[in-house]
């Protein structure tokens, strides 16, 4: 009974989703008519329904309920219940179900709490946002049905991939689809804008907190999947330059421009038909990551194994919506107003800069994502990676986050650079001495010394805007731009001491053989059976000591699961002020004469984990920013009503 009941659910859901569409639109044509009143309860008793049906999913993983297709194959009974609930979202179906459900919500609240707009271009924003809603309610209950029932009920659950039975999948796939579906609402809200030609300070401040929540979300469930990878596959990396990890940059990517370039448009009544651009272009960028993870044709462990029919659904809808928002853009970008103009040389001029160089960037990710899957259509196999991504990215990346050094000190509509002379000069000097320090103690690589080196003055510049004010007059939105500065600094400084100076020993040990790496010295005193409640594994016991200092015991495992059946390995860290050692134990290596060998794969990986924190530190600071901007606006509507209400009681007067 709780299947049907979460599929009826879904389907009112669609069906008010409709009823949204059709009432909005018919607002938008009359300018009320009598389904506008209708238009805000559709779109927030959907979001309700919406939830509703994932919760009653949700409760079916909880109970192991057999009798549903997708429990069977994605869960087992003898599963831990914090495995058991990821896995609701571990798969095709469900994910896509946590999809509508967030968007739906997101949509539900925006008709609750947005009272910014104007009525007609709220009209057409929801009617935007159920336009997209029901290509996904269609894919989900005409080929994705997440409720499906078995003629029996089986005796005992496939199980979930190992690789995702960890703590990550509660809370990864999430945040993306957090930040995914923001990117839906700016994408509607740049259609109704579109829509009434009505693209302005008042529109960009309605979507400025959507986006900059989509953004935050997006780089917590960027840094939190980087950070999965890399403790759980055992490979060492954070990152791989993974299709499917591309897919979750690119919408980031252009979200950090949209973010910088709606700002303008809300502060300084700029860059109003590229804000709209990029909102079109931000939402396309999850819909291809959604095309490129669920249809079929990439092989990864982040993918989902799914029929190419559903692939050629997605990829329908990914027609349809960027398609139709391209041509409406095209038809409708020649009455947008231009703007207020700038001068090259102001922070307009430097977001402008650096938003051109985020978009270089994104085409350079998606020609290395899309290049191999096309040339493997022509039956050409090649492989793109690091040699691919890493120098070309950082032609635009290494200029990208000079001019974000500077761009902050300069003065909005127009400045002098020599007025922020000194300032400059302190940074490059900052730069120049690294970079020299870096040299003589060692080249690492041209772009590790670069990454150093930048990291380096960028952490200085990113308080320089601090420079001779109150510190606790400064607003909270500029403390947001400063933190968020200094995590992207952090994480460039980590990326760039992983890559210059991490060592790997691989050695074949015996009970009591020791191997030193870095300032480590590990040794192995005992392996173990242990067994876990889906697997069994064998226990490495490590005794590791840091530069001769006090031991510690570390525990890797090479495990294997039964349901499904899998080995995989599980490694330890441990982190120090100044870099992690990450230990792998492998199978029993072949012969010796010391009896028993067992494979021991280590890294002293020096700052590491300086990019989580960086990532950290940039979701923070937007987090900031985004109560800086939020209270701001809320400010602003107190004034206006309360001169509003002074006006009104003026003229009874």
């Amino acid at each position: 009974m709780i299947a049907e009941l979460g599929l009826a659910a879904l389907w009112l859901a669609a069906a008010l989703s409709v009823l949204q569409l059709i009432a909005g639109a018919l607002a938008l044509r009359d300018g009320s008519g009598e389904l506008a009143s209708l238009v805000r309860p559709a779109a927030i008793v959907q979001g309700l329904l919406a939830a509703f049906a994932f919760v009653m999913l949700l409760w079916l993983f909880a109970v192991t309920d057999l009798s549903v297709k997708l429990v069977a194959t994605n869960s087992h009974s003898a599963k831990p219940m914090i495995f058991k609930l990821a896995g609701a979202w571990g798969n095709h179906e469900g994910s896509m179900l946590l999809w509508v459900t967030v968007m739906a919500l997101a949509g539900g609240l925006i008709a609750l709490v947005e009272r910014r707009l104007p009525e007609r271009t709220m009209f057409a924003t929801l009617a935007a946002q159920a336009f997209v809603g029901i290509g996904f309610y269609a894919f989900l209950l005409l080929s994705s049905n997440p409720f499906e029932r078995l003629p029996e009920p089986a005796l005992e659950g496939m199980g979930l991939n190992p690789l995702l039975q960890d703590i990550g999948l509660a809370f990864h796939p999430p945040t993306l689809y957090f930040g995914y579906v923001g990117l839906s609402v700016a994408f509607s809200f740049a259609v109704g804008a579109l829509l009434t030609r009505q693209v302005g300070p008042a529109f960009a401040r309605a979507m400025r907190p959507w986006v900059l929540g989509a953004w935050i979300f997006l780089t917590l469930g960027i840094t939190a999947g980087s950070y999965w990878a890399y403790y759980e596959l055992g490979w060492g990396g954070w990152w791989f330059w993974d299709p499917v990890e591309n897919a979750s940059l690119m919408p980031w990517l252009a979200a950090t421009a949209l973010l910088h370039s709606v700002s303008v448009l809300a502060a300084r009544d700029a860059l109003r038909a590229w804000t709209i651009m990029l909102g079109v272009v931000a939402f396309s960028m999850s819909m291809l990551g959604t095309f490129l993870v669920r249809s079929g044709i990439l092989t990864s462990v982040h993918a989902f194994a799914v029929d190419p029919e559903r692939g050629t659904f997605i990829l329908f809808l990914l027609g349809l919506y960027i398609g139709g928002a391209l041509l409406l853009f095209a038809l409708r970008a020649g009455s947008v107003a231009e703007g207020e103009r700038f001068s090259i040389t102001s922070r307009e001029g430097a977001l402008v800069f650096n938003n051109v160089m985020l978009s270089a960037i994104l085409g350079i990710v998606l020609l290395g994502t899309l290049y191999p899957l096309l040339t493997e259509a022509f039956d050409v196999r090649v492989s793109v990676g690091p040699p691919y991504f890493n120098p070309a990215g950082a032609i635009f990346t290494i200029p990208m986050l000079l001019v974000m050094a500077v761009g902050p000190l300069l003065r909005w509509r127009g400045d002098r650079i020599s007025r922020i002379k000194v300032p400059m000069i302190v940074i490059a000097a900052i730069m120049l001495a690294v970079l020299v320090v870096v040299i003589i103690l060692g080249s690492y690589g041209l772009l590790a010394d670069l990454g150093l080196a930048v990291a380096a003055g960028l952490a200085i510049a990113s308080f320089l805007p601090l420079r001779g004010r109150n510190l606790l007059r400064v607003p909270i939105a500029t403390w947001g731009m400063v933190v968020a500065h200094f995590g992207i600094a952090v994480a460039l400084f980590g990326m760039a001491s992983e890559s210059a100076f991490s060592e790997e020993k691989l050695a074949a040990v015996s009970v009591g053989d020791n191997v030193e790496i870095g300032p480590w010295n590990v040794s192995l005193l005992a392996t173990r059976p242990v067994a876990g409640p889906n697997w069994t594994a064998i226990e490495g016991q490590l005794m590791a000591s840091y530069d001769g200092g006090e031991a510690i015991l570390l525990k890797p495992q090479s495990r294997n699961f039964w349901a499904p059946p899998q080995e995989t390995t599980e490694s330890v860290l441990s982190t120090r002020w100044n870099g992690q050692l990450y230990a792998v134990i492998g199978n029993e290596a072949s012969g010796g004469e010391g009896g028993e060998r067992w494979q021991l794969r280590l890294w002293w990986k020096p700052f590491v984990t300086l990019i989580w924190y960086g990532g950290i530190l940039v979701a923070l600071g937007g987090l900031l920013a985004l109560i800086g901007r939020v209270k701001g606006d809320l400010k602003r509507r107190y004034v206006q009503s309360r001169l509003a209400g002074r006006k009104e009681e003026g003229e009874s007067a």
